[in-house]
């Protein structure tokens, strides 16, 4: 990567996280994470050590989407990620779909940046429904086991993961949360014109 690009990717990366509320950077060996929560509670707590961090290599992980099509989080390298993890049962989960939705569309001519909501129903059959039912035109991956749940260290939906063209965490939030608002946008923004060298 060239020293401009890494600039430039240094200063989105620094601007996404004061864009959602977190009070410093966050080093490639760090090992800090944002918050954990109990499940189901959506809220944010006091920041916890975690398995997952800021800055850490992003698990791999392969699920099916709702047309039954195989999308592997490696075949996504070299684009943005935001990926969300929620259920349809959460009411916080629920509560910033809406955001989600608003981002992706802000996005989706750019062929950078990829939307992947990972679904933790255990009945996968109430996620169509729901998707259908509000809109949603972003990919909608479904995991009943909870496989990225346990790779990504989840304690508490919704909780996103922002990824980096070069596979790395920039980003972890824990509970609902604005995404459509123009803080975010910029930064996220800044983040996909940062390109690998």
């Amino acid at each position: 990567m060239s020293s401009n690009a890494r600039l430039l990717s240094a200063i989105a990366f620094g601007a996404l996280l004061i864009a959602i509320g977190l009070v410093s950077f966050v080093s490639l060996s760090s090992h800090r994470t944002f918050g954990s929560a109990p499940v189901n509670s959506g809220m944010d707590s006091t920041a916890q050590s975690s398995s997952v961090a800021a800055g850490k290599l992003a698990a791999n992980f392969t699920l099916k989407d709702l047309k039954g099509d195989e999308i592997s989080l490696a075949s996504l390298r070299g684009k943005v990620v935001f990926l969300n993890v929620w259920a349809t049962w959460c009411a916080p989960c629920r509560e910033e779909m809406p955001s989600i939705e608003s981002l992706y569309k802000n996005f989706k001519g750019d062929g950078d940046f990829v939307v992947l909501a990972v679904s933790q129903d255990t009945d996968g059959g109430s996620v169509r429904p729901y998707v259908e039912q509000n809109h949603l035109q972003f990919t909608v991956l479904l995991d009943p086991r909870n496989e990225v749940g346990e790779l990504y260290d989840v304690n508490g939906i919704p909780e996103t993961f922002i990824i980096g063209r070069d596979g790395r965490i920039v980003a972890h939030h824990v509970g609902p949360y604005d995404w459509s608002n123009a803080d975010i946008r910029e930064a996220l923004q800044e983040l996909i014109k940062s390109k690998q060298g």
